[in-house]
C-alpha cells in the first residue's frame, strides 16, 4: 500500500516537473539562452516599448560579453538610459559617466557627460539633509560646461548650478538659524558671519544681519560680568551697522532695542565690577565664576575645520 502511494506522489511530481518546465515564459527562455543578437533586439525592443525592467534585465546579461567589440557602444548607451528610466540615478551616472570616458570622441560622449551630471542634481536632496550629492553636482556641472564651453546645454547646466547654489545657500542659512534655537549664541553669530561670507548676495541678508545682533545680544547677557561690556559692544556694533544699512526695515524698533539694552548692559556689567574692585568677598564671588561659568556655549569648528576657541 504504501509503495503504491510512493509511486502516485512520485508520478504526480513528475508532471508538475514537466508542467513547470513548460511553462516557461518567453522572456525566461530568452534571458538564459545564448543567443546574444537575439537578446539584444529583444532588449532594444523591450527598451522601446518602455519595460524597461525586462530591458535591464537583458542588458545586463550582455555587457560583459559585448566588451570590446563594435556594439559595444551602443549597448552601454542603452544601458545606461535604461537605468535613467528606471530612476536609479546612482548607477545611472556611474554608466554614463563610463561611456564619456570610454568613448570621449563619440557624437554621444558629451549627452552622456551631462546626463551623468544631471543624475547628481536628481539626486541632490532637500535643503535639511547631507548635501555630499549637491556640491558633486555642481563639481560635475561645472566640470561639463569647462568642458563643453559651446554646448547648446551650457544655459541649462548654468541654471541647475544656481538652483543648487540656492539650496546649499537655504541650508547655511537654517543652520545658523538652528544655533540661535537652540541657545548656542556663540555658534550662531559665526555661522551667521559664514553664511554672509560664503553668500553675499543671499537673499536672506537682512534677516540674518538682525539675527546676528540677537544673537551676540543673548550670547553677552549670559557671558560672566568681565567678559559683558566687551560682548555688549559688539552687539552695539552690529546694530550700528544695521540701523545704517536697513533704516526702513521691519527689524528697525528690535534692532535698537538690543542697542539700548545692550547699553544698559555694560553699565550694570561695568557697575559690577567697579564693587568688586572695593570689596574683596564679591571680587572673589567673581573670580569664582569666571572659572566655573558653564552658561557659555561650547568650542566650535569653523568652515576651515579650525577650532574656534570660547
Amino acid at each position: 500500500m504504501f509503495k503504491k502511494q510512493l509511486l502516485i506522489f512520485s508520478g504526480v511530481m513528475f508532471m508538475l516537473i514537466i508542467t513547470l518546465g513548460s511553462c516557461k515564459s518567453k522572456y525566461d527562455k530568452l534571458k538564459a539562452s545564448n543567443d546574444n543578437a537575439k537578446k539584444y533586439q529583444e532588449a532594444v525592443k523591450y527598451y522601446n516599448k518602455k519595460d524597461y525592467t525586462k530591458a535591464l534585465g537583458l542588458f545586463e546579461d550582455l555587457v560583459p560579453r559585448y566588451r570590446g567589440r563594435d556594439e559595444a557602444q551602443d549597448l552601454f548607451y542603452y544601458y545606461a538610459y535604461t537605468n535613467y528610466r528606471l530612476k536609479d540615478y546612482t548607477s545611472a551616472r556611474f554608466h554614463f559617466k563610463t561611456f564619456a570616458d570610454t568613448y570621449p570622441s563619440s557624437p554621444r560622449a558629451e549627452e552622456c557627460r551631462f546626463i551623468a551630471a544631471y543624475c547628481f542634481y536628481l539626486d541632490s536632496p532637500i535643503y535639511s539633509l547631507d548635501q555630499e550629492n549637491t556640491t558633486k553636482a555642481i563639481e560635475s556641472l561645472q566640470l561639463f560646461i569647462n568642458l563643453y564651453p559651446k554646448s547648446d546645454r551650457v544655459t541649462e547646466a548654468s541654471k541647475l548650478i544656481q538652483n543648487l547654489r540656492d539650496k546649499l545657500e537655504q541650508k547655511s542659512y537654517a543652520d545658523s538659524k538652528l544655533y540661535l534655537t537652540i541657545g548656542d549664541y556663540q555658534s550662531a553669530v559665526i555661522a551667521f558671519g559664514n553664511t554672509l561670507r560664503d553668500y553675499p548676495d543671499t537673499k536672506y541678508a537682512e534677516e540674518i544681519e538682525f539675527l546676528t545682533i540677537q544673537a551676540q545680544y543673548e550670547f553677552a547677557k549670559i557671558s560672566y560680568e568681565r567678559k559683558q561690556p566687551e560682548r555688549f559692544g559688539q552687539a552695539i556694533s552690529f546694530a550700528d551697522e544695521f540701523i545704517e544699512k536697513y533704516p526702513q526695515s521691519k527689524f528697525l524698533k528690535e534692532a535698537n532695542d538690543y542697542k539700548k539694552n545692550s547699553q544698559q548692559g555694560i553699565e550694570r556689567a561695568n557697575k559690577v565690577l567697579a564693587e568688586a574692585s572695593a570689596n574683596m568677598k564679591l571680587a572673589q564671588k567673581l573670580a569664582k565664576k569666571d572659572t566655573t561659568n558653564t552658561a557659555q556655549p561650547p568650542s566650535i569648528k569653523d568652515r576651515n575645520n579650525q577650532k574656534i576657541p570660547y
